[in-house]
């Protein structure tokens, strides 16, 4: 009978782990910004910040994967499954930083669904990589993640719909569509993640 050798080292674990930790604060500084009368100047200052955590982060993987012999997945997919992560970050750092620059002091109510379906995706990412150490019970989670993004892009197309009902200025239309597309990309990239992941767990099962 074969067996599948997995190094005991889990320091990989940890640092996805941790990446996705810094998916779920930047998750939350998203949703506070989308508050009309929020601070946006600090909360933007809080979102870089996180984003330069979790690149530090990034770089942590990526420094672990070519200091070490035997990797407990393909390197291939270590490299996927870091960058997928750091691109999540990313798309929420651009928006947070759209909504600062476009000024835009009143943000459509139906923007917080598309927050609240990012707040969803992090935490059940962040519950997720631990998971990656045994391979189980990881099916409910891009499943799950897979429904969340048909949420977001359902709630997308109805915010776009709003925007071109001639209600806003037209200025207004295309810097609010701009922070609702990178909203949009932020979900999309977290269906990345969980592709990458169920990837990853069929390989290996």
């Amino acid at each position: 009978m074969g067996f599948r050798f997995r190094p005991v080292d889990a320091s990989f674990y940890d640092l996805f782990s941790e990446a996705a930790g810094h998916l779920v604060k930047g998750a939350d500084l998203l949703a506070e910004m989308l508050d009309n009368g929020s601070d946006r100047e600090g909360i933007a200052q809080r979102m870089r910040d996180a984003e330069h955590a979790a690149d530090e982060t990034t770089h942590a993987i990526i420094r672990r994967v070519n200091s070490t012999f035997v990797t407990p997945f393909d390197r291939e997919d270590i490299y996927s499954l870091a960058s997928g992560l750091d691109d999540v970050m990313d798309e929420m750092d651009e928006a947070v930083d759209l909504i600062l620059l476009y000024e835009v002091h009143e943000l459509p109510p139906e923007l917080s669904t598309l927050a609240e379906v990012l707040q969803r995706c992090a935490e059940l990412t962040v519950e997720a990589m631990p998971k990656l150490q045994a391979m189980k019970d990881l099916e409910e989670y891009w499943i799950e993640i897979n429904r969340l993004e048909n949420t977001g892009d359902k709630t997308y197309r109805r915010i776009l719909a709003t925007l071109f009902s001639g209600k806003f200025e037209a200025l207004e239309v295309i810097k609010l569509k701009d922070i609702v597309g990178a909203l949009e990309e932020a979900i999309d990239a977290f269906e990345k993640v969980a592709n990458t992941v169920e990837q990853i767990a069929v390989k290996e099962s």
